[in-house]
């Protein structure tokens, strides 16, 4: 199973690349996992900064990966639910799936048009930096829910 986590954006807190860095030891022996960061704009209007954006995410995707798009109107699940979608996606559809997290200003339609799952952590609004660290510590839980594994509650 490959796990990727495209990303907008440079991750510079060091207690967040901390946090990252630690769950993807932890995951190593159940998936393999690849970060990728595309630069994040900062030209125009948001609604160009969000068109260029996902130009930049586009080009970055797998073909044969199952997409999931972090957005707010997506559809909210639990850590169970996220761990049973993983298991049904690499078990009848891909091999790989591709977890896409915009930038501050969220992600462009032409992203969200391409995705195969639309995913809401919350009706709050994450930093997106921050926002990495949530998904790949949901990602290990699930991985330790599908193998039956204890993970602490």
């Amino acid at each position: 199973m490959e796990i990727n986590i495209l990303s907008v954006g440079n991750l510079k807190e060091t207690y967040l690349k901390n946090g990252i860095n630690e769950y993807d030891k932890r995951l190593k022996s159940y998936a393999k996992i690849n970060f990728v960061e595309v630069v994040e704009s900062n030209k125009g209007t948001i609604d160009e900064q969000k068109k260029e954006e996902g130009e930049r995410l586009l080009k970055r995707l797998k073909e044969d990966s199952f997409l999931i798009a972090l957005a707010i109107q997506g559809k909210s699940i639990t850590s169970e639910g996220l761990a049973l979608l993983i298991k049904e996606v690499t078990t009848y559809k891909s091999s790989s799936i591709t977890f896409i997290i915009g930038g501050s200003n969220g992600l462009d339609q032409a992203v969200l048009d391409k995705a195969d799952y639309l995913l809401s952590f919350s009706s709050f609004t994450f930093p997106h930096q921050l926002m990495r660290l949530i998904l790949v510590e949901q990602i290990y839980r699930s991985m330790k829910i599908n193998k039956n594994e204890q993970y602490h509650k």
